[in-house]
């Protein structure tokens, strides 16, 4: 397989000459897809199952390819790692929503208002899929973040369109041949290119889009889903604060963070990137860092557990967030030794920013790659007051033993999801809603939530045989006890 430039545009796997090629197939895809979608009518149970069925397929059979590719795009990523990180990761969330779609789709009886109820009147809700959805995933999972939002989208009876991310070409070029050879292009298409087609594609009128990835991007699909009214789902990441707190065993702690920060090179969405820890512990809490790290990643030059930064222009976005909270004062940490910068190799130590000034750059932006920022506080109720001033983050992270402590941080600070004790796990679990809050999102995936998420929830109202409202005087021309009678309804019990 050819090296495939990022500007490169590509339509269903297929290189094309020009940017409106691209757009002009993907409008006519989507509109077969919903020509089809109208045709087909109800999607029954095993139907959906079928489709779900359809897509493990390919991922079992094709796992060796597509993580070899990752690698290549990458400059170096584990194989191991993106069987755990995308292709288990989007097998569980497929597995799952199979598994138990048949306990979704039903529809769901609704209780009656009086006297309809005592005239045989009845209600329910139906679960209808919305049609076509759009996915666009991005480059740091890139299977994971199209095929698990992919299976809500498929258990509520959509088909779909996927958008992969053009920062990994070759993973790109190879789901869309993938997908060509073994799926329905009226279920599930996926088509390549560059921004111009990324634009494009959160242009059209699916019926609900999803998007993964920066909170400015996402701003920007939003505003264009909106000209065709679209729904959206959105996860945006941002600045996933940390706070061990005085009860906090420090070296679980420091084991949980530096795993974190070794996965996949920092280019993760929930990642760590605030860690707030008490002045009087933060030097014991360096050690137990840098011996934690050392324990995962002994060197960094060479070592094929390293995830490399994906390309030149994110590494140099990482390092000029830690050379500008540098050159502003702060003090640095290199896990686990500092290193010659390598021009061929992209993997690079852990950078650990301790107490930056507030106006770095690297306070503002989120980081997603191999550095972190460590925070000296002295009261707990001062960090709370700092997240909460911030925009809401996609997680937050609690280390602690008092009970107490930890349901006053829940309650007083929200976040698309949270996990206690740890980092990053609250997004493993298939059976609960994996999403963002404020700027870091809106929306869900996962679970009964995310097989909502892509449903059209419709009342339905079937109205008894006998309609007492004209013998009741609730209908024109009122009677002289019309007033009177609804008057003597306005209470406060």
């Amino acid at each position: 397989m050819g090296r495939l430039t990022a500007n490169e545009p590509t339509c269903k796997g297929i290189t094309m000459s020009s940017a409106t090629s691209c757009v002009e197939d993907l409008s006519s895809l989507l509109a077969r897809q919903k020509s089809a979608f109208a045709s087909a009518g109800r999607v029954s149970g095993e139907t959906r199952r079928q489709r779900l069925q359809q897509v493990i397929d390919l991922l079992v059979h094709n796992h060796a390819a597509l993580t070899q590719a990752i690698d290549q795009d990458f400059g170096g990523r584990p194989a191991g790692f993106s069987l755990m990180n995308d292709v288990l990761g989007a097998l569980a969330s497929l597995k799952h929503a199979r598994d138990h779609l048949q306990d979704w789709m039903p529809d769901e009886p609704r209780q009656m208002f009086s006297p309809y109820d005592q005239l045989g009147a009845t209600a329910w809700v139906m679960y209808q899929p919305k049609g076509t959805v759009g996915i666009l995933g991005t480059w740091n999972a890139p299977l994971y973040t199209l095929l698990s939002p992919l299976a809500s989208a498929l258990a509520a009876g959509n088909r779909a369109i996927l958008k992969p991310s053009e920062v990994v070409p070759r993973t790109a070029r190879l789901l869309a041949d993938l997908c060509a050879e073994h799926l329905d292009p009226l279920v599930v298409a996926v088509v390549n290119g560059g921004p111009e087609l990324g634009e494009a594609f959160s242009s059209q009128p699916f019926d609900h889009l999803v998007f993964t990835g920066s909170t400015a991007i996402g701003r920007q699909v939003m505003g264009s889903a909106a000209k065709n009214l679209v729904p959206v789902t959105l996860e945006l990441g941002g600045k996933s604060p940390v706070i061990v707190s005085a009860s906090a065993d420090l070296n679980k702690a420091a084991f949980s963070i530096a795993a974190a920060k070794a996965s996949n090179g920092g280019q993760i969405c929930i990642n760590p990137d605030l860690v707030h820890v008490p002045k009087a512990r933060l030097e014991s809490f360096l050690e137990a860092l840098r011996s934690a790290y050392r324990d995962l990643n002994p060197t960094v030059a060479g070592n094929p557990d390293v995830v490399a930064v994906v390309n030149q222009r994110h590494l140099q976005r990482v390092e000029s967030l830690v050379e500008d909270a540098q050159a502003r004062g702060a003090r640095v940490e290199c896990l686990p030794e500092p290193l010659a910068v390598d021009t061929q190799d992209r993997r690079r130590p852990l950078r650990v920013v301790v107490d930056p000034a507030p106006e770095s750059s690297i306070m503002q932006e989120e980081i997603f790659g191999p550095a972190m920022v460590v925070l000296g506080y002295d009261d707990l109720d001062q960090v709370i007051a700092q997240i909460n001033a911030g925009p809401r983050p996609l997680a937050l992270y609690y280390f602690g033993e008092d009970a107490q402590e930890q349901r006053h941080v829940l309650e007083h600070t929200l976040s698309g999801g949270v996990t206690l004790n740890d980092v990053m796990m609250h997004a493993a679990l298939h059976d609960a809603p994996f999403g963002g809050v404020g700027a870091s999102g809106m929306g869900h995936y996962h679970g009964r939530e995310g097989f909502l998420e892509f449903s059209h929830m419709r009342t339905v109202f079937k109205a008894s045989a006998h309609d007492p409202r004209r013998e009741w005087g609730l209908l024109p021309p009122y009677g002289e006890h019309y007033l009177a009678a609804m008057l003597a309804g306005v209470t406060s019990d």
